[in-house]
């Protein structure tokens, strides 16, 4: 079986992102698969390069890279809720004249179009809020 993840919590915040990531471990570990995670709202701080938790917590940004690194999970982030909140790639913030950015490869920067791709292309479709 094929799923689809919708991630709208920042880590940290919300428990979301930490369900999320435990499902997706829990379905690939029963031989499913996970076509792709959609990062919404306040989930697309997730991908924020910026986040520096204690050695001690997990790092939520490094265990989706993990994720997308270990079973080849699409990562996308909607580009209208992280410009909104300051989440960006090197393109975005040269387009807006901003010397910094905070979002890189693996996590992508889509738009609402794909978040309907990926519920369409799955046998399930999971909301984490």
């Amino acid at each position: 079986m094929e799923y689809g993840l919708l991630v709208m919590g920042a880590p940290y915040t919300s428990a979301a992102p930490h369900s999320a990531l435990r499902f997706a471990r829990a379905v690939l570990s029963k031989g499913h698969r996970i076509a792709g995670v959609f990062f919404y709202q306040d989930g697309v701080h997730n991908a924020s390069q910026l986040m520096s938790p204690p050695q001690d917590e997990l790092n939520m940004r490094e265990a989706w890279i993990a994720l997308h690194r270990d079973h080849n999970v699409a990562l996308d982030v909607c580009i209208a809720a992280a410009l909104r909140r300051g989440v960006m790639s090197t393109a975005e913030a040269q387009r807006h004249g901003l010397l910094n950015h905070n979002l890189e490869a693996p996590f992508e920067l889509t738009g609402l179009g794909q978040l309907l791709a990926l519920q369409q292309r799955c046998d399930r479709f999971i909301t984490f809020a």
